[in-house]
């Protein structure tokens, strides 16, 4: 059964002319949509880095009460006070209030792991320390045991972790939550996650925000241009 908890979000105020994000592409855009529809229960945001898909992602897991370095929402804790203040000027559009959720970024995994190993019984979460797994099973363990269905999960990066075959066995597990009432919101790289056909995919660029097919995404065309001929690639990245 499909449920989104956020059906979108949108721009209560512009940032002041004194805010390093008023000249953000990301602001202008969202301004200009107005509205940013999630209108399935798996959305991807995907683009160039420094296009603003995690700096969104994260804007919308504060906003949704969650701990800006990752977690779930009774987590409290801050390594390093590095956060966009893109939240406070967000409104996210909700309906019922999930029974479950969590904010899983990469880069601050390590420090979400020390906080359960300090603060947590490690039993909800597999049984076994994060920092006792490889960086791509912990990533898996804590979806397989932690995720419990009904929920809003937000995950920023989640293949940066994981092999191929790891990918595929993530989205088997997506697929199994999205069918228990779940709804994600993912910043992805990765052409192998956006290919998961329940979702919508929002690519955000300098020019704006547009919906493309997966197969008109620049992920897959440059993933499938290098895949079909290596070698010519190659030689053109690299005969100078």
């Amino acid at each position: 059964m499909e449920q989104n908890y956020i059906t979108g979000v949108r721009l209560k105020e512009q940032p002041g002319p004194d805010s390093y994000l008023h000249n953000l592409p990301l602001i202008r855009h969202l301004g200009s949509i107005g509205e940013l529809r999630f209108t399935a229960p798996v959305t991807f945001l995907v683009g160039e880095n420094g296009s603003g898909k995690s700096t969104l992602l994260e804007a919308i897991a504060v906003a949704s009460g969650f701990n800006a370095e990752g977690g779930s929402r009774d987590f409290s804790f801050s390594t390093q006070d590095t956060h966009s203040e893109l939240y406070r000027y967000l409104t996210t559009i909700k309906t019922l209030r999930p029974a479950d959720g969590f904010f899983l970024r990469a880069e601050s995994f390590y420090n979400t792991a020390s906080f359960l190993d300090q603060n947590s019984s490690l039993q909800r979460y597999g049984g076994v320390s994060f920092h006792r797994q490889s960086h791509g099973e912990a990533f898996l363990s804590l979806v397989l045991n932690r995720f419990e269905g009904g929920g809003l999960y937000l995950l920023d990066e989640p293949e940066a972790a994981l092999s191929p075959q790891r990918i595929m066995s993530l989205l088997c597990s997506i697929d199994d939550l999205v069918n228990r009432s779940s709804q994600f919101i993912i910043a992805t790289h990765s052409p192998i996650l956006m290919a998961y056909p329940r979702a919508q995919i929002f690519q955000l660029t300098e020019e704006g925000i547009t919906t493309p097919a997966y197969r008109e995404t620049e992920h897959y065309r440059l993933t499938k241009q290098f895949l079909e001929a290596p070698e010519q690639m190659m030689k053109y990245l690299l005969d100078r």
